[in-house]
């Protein structure tokens, strides 16, 4: 799941970031409305944290925007106004949830988790192929019955190669997918870390890798 955070209270923002990649989500911060507005432009998130109350450009509009937009991405809101009159204005401008400040923090990983599975297609909670059975709810991996061992970035990898349902999947979709816009596209972060998941995953290998192409499962 790729997240943009966008809070102009920096300490706020980090933190939530911080957070959220430890669920293993690829998460970018913008600190300003005009900063957000430009991630947007150029990235598909599949979920949006936005303050209501952004400097530059305000919140109100970059969800007005994003859904007249059709954006698939999910927006939930944050304000520190939480009366019922202000809850119903940000939900009447587009937005999917609202989230009042201050707020307990694992509301707010819950909320962003139930957006992001409504940003795509309906899926299954345990994803199952060659063995392999994710739980998508607990991040937890196992082959044949082998519990596996997976740092947040190669269940990341793994989870994106698992929805292809057998399609390959490109060097781009999965950098975009599981890493921030801070990765170098040039790396070879990727090859890196499908090495480490054949390696954990065993025999009989089920990455392979098309040539010019990516990877498929």
């Amino acid at each position: 799941m790729r997240v943009l955070v966008a809070e102009d209270e920096r300490d706020l923002a980090d933190l939530v970031a911080v957070g959220l990649r430890r669920h293993a989500m690829a998460v970018d911060v913008a600190y300003d409305g005009a900063a957000a507005a430009e991630r947007l432009a150029v990235n598909d998130y599949d979920v949006l944290v936005l303050d209501r109350d952004l400097p530059e450009v305000h919140g109100d509009v970059i969800c007005r925007d994003l859904v007249r937009a059709g954006a698939r991405t999910r927006i939930l809101m944050l304000t520190a106004a939480a009366s019922v009159p202000e809850r119903v204005a940000g939900l009447g401008l587009g937005a999917d949830d609202y989230l009042p400040k201050p707020f307990d923090y694992t509301e707010l990983v819950a909320r962003v988790q139930a957006l992001g599975r409504r940003s795509e297609a309906l899926q299954p909670p345990m994803l199952e192929r060659h063995g392999i059975v994710l739980d998508t709810y607990r991040l937890q991996a196992s082959r044949d019955g082998r519990f596996l061992r997976l740092s947040l970035k190669e269940y990341a990898v793994l989870e994106v190669l698992m929805r292809a349902n057998g399609a390959v999947v490109s060097t781009e979709t999965l950098l975009e997918s599981a890493w921030d816009e801070h990765v170098d596209s040039f790396s070879s972060v990727v090859r890196v870390i499908v090495s480490r998941l054949r390696a954990k995953l065993g025999d009989p290998p089920c990455i392979r890798t098309v040539p010019g192409a990516g990877y498929l499962l």
